[in-house]
């Protein structure tokens, strides 16, 4: 089970670094080169979505079908055991959240990008007209 949170968590921070590596001010060809190659791994990467989506689900599933230790027959063992399983719901779902809002993200950065790379050279036609 603690693999697939593991490869989540990887997978956030690569698209965390794509992320700001799209967003930091270079120079233009670059930008434009980095934007194509990242809209290239976009479609490959899109299974990061239903998997995400499915550990939601999954999140919600077991969270619904939790056993509450709430009562005064409960031992401190079985409190703490209970309290750190919510915790690491918790974590879950923000790591997943945080994966598909990534993704949107760039896919919204580089769509951006291509648009203001068309823009510039419908304007460089126009000027040299």
């Amino acid at each position: 089970m603690a693999l697939q949170w593991l490869i989540l968590t990887y997978v956030v921070a690569a698209e965390a670094a794509v992320a700001i590596m799209l967003t930091l001010p270079t120079p233009k060809l670059l930008r434009n080169r980095l934007a194509s190659l990242v809209s290239l791994i976009l479609q490959p990467a899109l299974f990061i979505v239903p998997f995400a989506g499915f550990h939601l689900l999954d999140i919600y599933w077991k969270n619904e079908h939790r056993l509450m230790c709430t009562s005064e027959v409960c031992t401190a063992a079985e409190r703490d055991r209970y309290e750190k399983s919510i915790y690491k719901a918790q974590r879950n779902v923000i790591l997943c959240i945080t994966s598909i809002l990534l993704y949107w993200s760039i896919s919204r950065i580089c769509k951006y990008q291509k648009d203001v790379e068309s823009m510039e050279e419908v304007e460089k036609r126009y000027k040299s007209q």
